[in-house]
């Protein structure tokens, strides 16, 4: 804009054509979309939950590296982290899933 021109010039002025109207927001995508979200997120926090605590939890290739790494593997420390990541998991679900109930109460 040049200092002597005024806002509703021809050269301020967009030509209609190149202006495109605003497409209406896709609720029921994002709706799906976080709800898919939430039942990924609750179904790995419950098995990382429930997994490490198994028997099969033992027979896999990382455990068979070397024997230092087998017993990292079997700690029950090492086993709550993995248990405690699993619950972050499912917290994540739950908060998506009320996320998403607050936002259609809210509309």
């Amino acid at each position: 804009m040049t200092p002597n021109s005024s806002p509703d010039s021809p050269d301020n002025l967009m030509p209609a054509e190149t202006a495109a109207p605003a497409a209406p927001p896709k609720r029921w995508q994002g709706r799906l979309l976080t709800i898919c979200f939430g039942i990924f997120a609750f179904e790995v926090g419950l098995f990382l939950v429930v997994f490490p605590w198994q028997d099969s939890w033992t027979f896999n290739y990382f455990q068979g590296i070397s024997p230092g790494v087998a017993d990292f593997w079997d700690e029950p420390s090492f086993k709550g982290l993995i248990t405690g990541l699993g619950f972050v998991n499912i917290y994540i679900a739950i908060l998506q899933i009320f996320r998403l109930f607050r936002r259609r109460d809210a509309n």
